[in-house]
């Protein structure tokens, strides 16, 4: 065996002992070694080199028995922090949590500024505090992840953000040499269905997720691996034609599914039928609760369009898992099943079609856990749901 394999070799045990125990919460050297399959002499020298490192803890189980409690192997969750943006339109949500996924702090940022320049100060901003906060642990904020509305390719270029009409930016490379940190950037409907995979669905390895929130964007995990296509762009559903010569979208097509079925396209349809109002969530729902006839009419058309966008992904992908992220549809009643209602064909197949309880958060979410995964060097990470933190909010002005 050359030296190259046993350096590979002795981190490919690494990464299974620290998945095993991340999955266990609290495990044991002996149990450790049944599970793994690694031998003890093995396990001892990595685990002495994890507590080395203070990535990981000793602590003792408590239990009733006569004897000795057994010593029990821990993550040390304290240890460092990572930092999740999302970077929607004219909000960004961002957690700050540790390596166990759990929320140390978050919020959301109001902007009144889409200048590119502008927000890049606003996020640089943000990640210095949070860094300085950080400081106090072992080793302090270790990755930044922000989650982009948008086309994002392989090397974690962005192409282009319909919203803010952003073409061609390296968001990644002008934090980095700011921070002197580690940034990623990816899409944020891919960072949304690893959080679903994570925290929620950990079974499902074919699993989809569609976010109706600002626009509509879907995020793939085929064989438990996220699905980014040649150029990483996969998953832009929103800009499939759903009706020729319709609409005019952001992306310049006309008809794109997100014209008919994001959030924001059913508000301002609403909206105009009820002689311009603004509307919110809690409007809407009181709106059905009453039988609004043109809000129950609205909700019949979204949900319609919505079924056939569905049955095209169904028929593409054969997934096992749909997860749907919406505020709109959390608040209907009935929604799934008047979905699956509307799915009439014989050769659309999959298990089940489910709503998303991550919300808003499910960007950000995804976001900690990818970077804990990267930092930890993990195959697989599966997570208990935290409990929700408390949020606040910042209103940004332009720099």
């Amino acid at each position: 065996m050359s030296t190259g394999d046993g350096a590979y070799i002795k981190k490919l045990n690494r990464s299974i002992i620290l998945e095993r125990i991340i999955e266990y919460g609290m495990i044991s050297r002996a149990d450790l070694s049944k599970i793994t399959g690694l031998n003890k002499a093995t396990i001892s020298v990595q685990v002495a080199d994890l507590l080395e490192e203070e990535l990981l803890y000793e602590t003792r189980q408590e239990h009733h028995t006569v004897g000795r409690r057994p010593i029990m192997l821990a993550i040390n969750q304290q240890a460092a922090y990572v930092l999740g943006f999302d970077l929607d339109y004219k909000k960004i949500h961002f957690s700050l949590s540790d390596l166990l996924g759990n929320p140390v702090k978050t919020g959301v940022m109001e902007l009144d500024t889409i200048n590119y320049e502008e927000i890049v100060q606003i996020l640089e901003d943000k990640i210095r505090s949070l860094h300085e906060e950080c400081k106090s642990s072992k080793y302090g904020l270790v990755s930044v992840m922000i989650g982009v509305h948008g086309t994002v390719n392989k090397d974690e270029h962005i192409y282009f953000v319909p919203k803010y009409q952003w073409h061609h930016k390296n968001l990644k490379e002008d934090l980095e040499k700011r921070l002197g940190l580690i940034v990623n950037v990816e899409n944020n409907a891919n960072l949304s269905v690893y959080a679903e995979r994570v925290y929620k669905h950990q079974k499902s390895d074919n699993l989809l997720t569609i976010i109706l929130s600002s626009g509509i964007g879907a995020g793939m995990m085929l064989e438990g691996e996220i699905q980014k296509g040649y150029h990483g762009y996969a998953g832009e559903m929103g800009h499939m034609i759903l009706s020729p010569g319709g609409e005019p979208c952001s992306c310049g097509n006309l008809g794109c599914w997100e014209k008919y079925n994001s959030e924001p396209a059913l508000f301002a349809r609403l909206s105009e039928e009820l002689g311009g109002a603004t509307l919110t969530y809690d409007d809407l729902q009181q709106l059905l609760k009453t039988e609004d006839e043109t809000a129950v009419k609205q909700m019949g058309s979204f949900l319609f369009h919505l079924a056939i966008g569905l049955n095209n992904i169904i028929n593409l992908y054969n997934p096992e898992t749909i997860v749907l992220n919406s505020k709109v549809l959390e608040s209907t009643p009935n929604a799934i099943e008047e979905i699956e209602a509307n799915l009439h064909s014989s050769v659309s197949q999959y298990r089940e079609i489910v709503l998303s309880n991550l919300g808003d958060q499910a960007c950000v979410m995804g976001a900690c856990a990818l970077a804990i995964k990267h930092f930890l060097k993990v195959p697989k990470l599966l997570l208990d749901l935290p409990e929700e933190p408390q949020l606040y909010m910042e209103e940004t002005k332009p720099v």
